[in-house]
C-alpha cells in the first residue's frame, strides 16, 4: 500500500512541475519602481521599450509590425507595456500581443490607478500619448519616438546595435 501511495505522490509531483514549466507566460504588473527593472535588466542589450494601449487604433496596425521586427531581430530585447488609461483590460491586451506575435516579448500592463505617476517615472514630460515606442542603446543613451515607429528607423538602428562590438 505505502509503495502505491509514493507513486501516486510521485507521480502528482512530475505533473504539477510538467504543468508549471508549461504555464503561460502572464502580463507582468506595471508598478511604481517597475520601470527600474526593466532598464535593469535589459542593460547592456538593445532594447526596444513600445507603450500602446487596446484603444489606441495605431497600436492596432503597429503591434503585428513589432512582432515581425522582433522574430527578424533575435539580438534586440522587445518589451511592451500597455499603457492604456482604460482599466482591468489583460483579456484584450493579451490576445492583441498573440494575434500580433509579441506574446513572447517581454509583456507589462499598467496596474497603478495613478498612471501619471506611473509616466512620470518614465519620462517626466510625457503627457501619456501612444503608441510611443524608447530605443535604449547597449550603452544605456535612449531615443525616444512619439507616434508611430517607422520600420525602416527600427531597422536601422537595430543594425547599428548589432553592428558594435562589446
Amino acid at each position: 500500500m505505502s509503495r502505491h501511495l509514493l507513486a501516486g505522490v510521485f507521480l502528482v509531483g512530475l505533473l504539477l512541475s510538467a504543468t508549471a514549466s508549461e504555464a503561460p507566460q502572464q502580463l507582468k504588473p506595471f508598478v511604481r519602481g517597475s520601470w527600474q527593472d526593466v532598464l535593469r535588466s535589459h542593460a547592456g542589450r538593445p532594447t526596444l521599450v513600445h507603450f500602446w494601449g487596446v484603444t489606441c487604433g495605431p497600436c492596432k496596425v503597429e503591434l503585428p509590425l513589432l512582432g515581425k521586427f522582433m522574430t527578424d531581430h533575435a539580438g534586440v530585447d522587445v518589451v511592451t507595456i500597455s499603457a492604456d488609461l482604460v482599466p482591468d483590460l489583460p483579456g484584450a491586451t493579451r490576445s492583441m500581443l498573440e494575434k500580433a506575435g509579441l506574446w513572447p516579448a517581454e509583456n507589462w500592463i499598467f496596474s497603478d490607478g495613478f498612471v501619471e505617476r506611473l509616466r512620470f517615472e518614465i519620462d517626466p514630460a510625457w503627457q501619456g500619448d501612444i503608441p510611443r515606442t524608447i530605443l535604449i542603446s547597449r550603452d544605456g543613451t535612449s531615443t525616444t519616438i512619439e507616434g508611430s515607429a517607422e520600420m525602416k528607423d527600427l531597422e536601422n538602428w537595430s543594425d547599428q546595435q548589432l553592428a558594435v562590438k562589446r
